[in-house]
């Protein structure tokens, strides 16, 4: 299991809305669908069986392009969007609890394939934690701890086969430091490209690191799937965004948004974490587990058991009407959090698994990755998703999805006669 050391690390907590978001975060490894077979999807690259090139001490291997992911399509004239629906996991990691194992379960009976958001010092055991240095910082810290043998093992075979199922293995990071004392959101440039290589350092080298050479490595090439994460307590965007542009990444879920169509900050796709409805309350809160429970019961994960039940069909609830309001609305991608915990008796994890069977199976649902998502994003005309990010949430096209996406954005006006138009274009005289 993880190392007892790991804990809630908190953000900040608004009257009305929570804005602090925590990070946390088998024994037989288990034996991957073959690419094509049953858990394939249609239009699905498949990788070539003979590919199996190890990458450094073979902690990772490059086995071509990952299986059971659907290749993005453009929008045909007049099309209506798909309804999008990502869920994703921060500091995914497979301990006692057996969460991870779980929802890849989940994943695969009711066609939701998901992004989750490793983080890296699970993957570096205790005895070795000196080798994590933290911006500001001594060596050796982490407020979320580190793995032990079993938990590093367990969580190789989770990732492994998750990725073989089409799911993305993005980043959390490593020690989740939040708030104003050396907290991510204080971090330069420069520091958060020492965080990042030390991110993929400890996935890329997992089995030197833990003397766990015998083990199988995991199935890609880090530096080249790693392509996004979400920072802890979504601290630290700015700064994190600048530096990850140059360092190959394609997008950032750290933001805070209303449900509308997602825009590209800087160069990287900006898909935050959306403002859902809290049923029985008067206001929005964050579309992540964290920031119902802290609605809820405050700083305690471990609130009135009386009050689970609620709890939980409060957060599914509250995502239901989160999706109801864009899938017949504007269609804009939905954008889940979670983390694998138990808190409040396991309620919102069940509120989850409710939610996933209750989405993804629904006509013209999509449950992908992010990954997937901007694969999607970047396939589309610019000018078309402009046009949808007009829509406000909740509102569809009043004359239909067709006439809307065939018209397009209104012409801007044309200049008086004589007077040079405001992008300096035009007839000089």
């Amino acid at each position: 299991m993880i190392a007892a050391t790991k804990k809630i690390a908190g953000g900040l907590v608004a009257t009305a809305l929570v804005l602090g978001v925590a990070g946390c975060t088998a024994s037989e490894p288990a034996k991957s669908p073959p690419a094509g077979g049953p858990n394939a999807r249609k239009g699905a690259a498949e990788a070539p069986g003979s590919v199996n090139r190890p990458i450094g001490d073979g902690s990772t291997v490059y086995t071509g392009p990952q299986p059971n992911v659907v290749k993005p399509q453009k929008l045909k004239p007049g099309e209506k969007p798909p309804q999008f629906v990502v869920f994703s996991w921060d500091g995914a990691g497979e301990d006692s609890q057996k969460l991870f194992s779980h929802f890849r379960e989940v994943g695969k009976k009711y066609n939701a394939r998901m992004t989750y958001f490793l983080s890296g010092v699970y993957m570096l055991p205790e005895e070795k934690r000196f080798l994590y240095t933290a911006p500001q910082h001594s060596p050796g810290r982490s407020d979320i701890g580190f793995g032990d043998l079993q938990g590093i093992k367990d969580t190789a075979t989770q990732v492994r086969a998750a990725w073989l199922e089409g799911n993305e293995i993005g980043t959390h990071f490593n020690g989740h430091f939040c708030g104003p004392d050396g907290g991510v959101g204080t971090w330069s440039v420069d520091e958060w490209k020492s965080e990042i290589n030390q991110a993929k350092s400890f996935v890329k080298n997992w089995k030197t690191n833990a003397g766990l050479k015998q083990e199988e490595g995991l199935p890609f090439d880090y530096d080249k799937e790693l392509v996004g994460a979400r920072t802890p307590c979504l601290e630290g965007q700015k700064n994190f965004m600048l530096a990850a542009k140059g360092m190959g990444f394609r997008y950032d879920s750290s933001g805070i948004s209303k449900q509308i169509w997602p825009k590209k900050t800087d160069g990287l796709w900006d898909v935050p974490l959306q403002l859902v409805p809290m049923p029985g309350r008067a206001f929005d809160t964050l579309s992540m587990d964290y920031n119902y429970m802290v609605n809820q019961s405050g700083t305690t994960s471990q609130g009135d058991p009386s009050q689970h039940t609620y709890w939980g069909d409060q957060m599914r609830d509250g995502l239901r009407q989160a999706f109801d309001r864009v899938y017949q609305g504007n269609r804009a991608p939905l954008i889940i959090g979670n983390h694998f915990e138990s808190w409040n008796g396991g309620t919102y994890m069940r509120a989850v698994e409710e939610s996933i069977k209750g989405m993804c199976t629904q006509k013209e649902v999509r449950c992908v990755p992010f990954r997937e998502l901007v694969d999607w994003l970047d396939a589309q005309d610019p000018k078309a998703l402009e046009w949808m990010r007009t829509l406000d949430v909740g509102e569809a096209p009043k004359e239909g999805w067709t006439k809307f996406l065939t018209a397009g954005p209104p012409a801007p006006p044309a200049a008086p006669a004589g007077v040079k138009p405001a992008d300096g274009s035009g007839d000089e005289g």
